[in-house]
């Protein structure tokens, strides 16, 4: 019964922090949540296919080095394997930025924060749905934030798009 407590409470928080995550890269990292943002919203498929590059290079050597039998290597694979999902979070609060800029044009909320964070509970709750969530969004979702950070991380804008328009003060972080 223990076992069963612990593990709800772990899912619970892990739900009550999700939304948080991406709020706080929404917040620190506004140009380059914002160029995963318009990169998700003009050209969502090659974001996929370029997460799943770089997912498939990763998961070679991750697996590597979690089988090995030495703790540094194994530090060394979770902290890799780590690393890729602090990434793909932040291609994620770009998601989250794609979905709430659909919700501000539905006129249903009040303001862009209040709209990411319904988007970003929208996102999580999602991944939450039995099966299909864990089957499909979570990996989908995972993917394809992946290729978008790459993509804002180089800076590789769509050519159908221009530079995304931030604050001057946001280009400092």
């Amino acid at each position: 019964m223990a076992d069963v407590s612990a593990i709800f409470g772990i899912l619970l928080a892990l739900g009550l922090v999700f939304p948080g995550l991406l709020t706080a890269w929404w917040l620190l990292f506004p140009a380059t949540v914002e160029r995963a943002r318009l990169r998700l919203e003009v050209s969502p498929w090659p974001c996929f296919w370029l997460g799943g590059v770089v997912t498939a290079a990763l998961v070679i050597p991750i697996v590597i080095l979690l089988a090995l039998p030495i703790g540094p290597a194994k530090l060394a694979g979770w902290v890799l394997m780590g690393g890729a999902l602090a990434v793909a979070s932040l291609g994620a609060a770009g998601l989250a930025a794609k979905m709430a800029g659909r919700l501000e044009r539905l006129g249903g909320t009040a303001s862009p924060l209040g709209a990411f964070v319904r988007a970003a509970v929208a996102l999580e709750l999602a991944a939450a749905f039995p099966i299909i969530g864990w089957l499909v969004v979570i990996p989908f979702a995972t993917v394809t934030a992946l290729g978008a950070t790459v993509f804002a991380l180089l800076r590789w804008t769509p050519r159908t798009a221009s530079a995304p328009v931030v604050p001057a003060a946001a280009n400092a972080v």
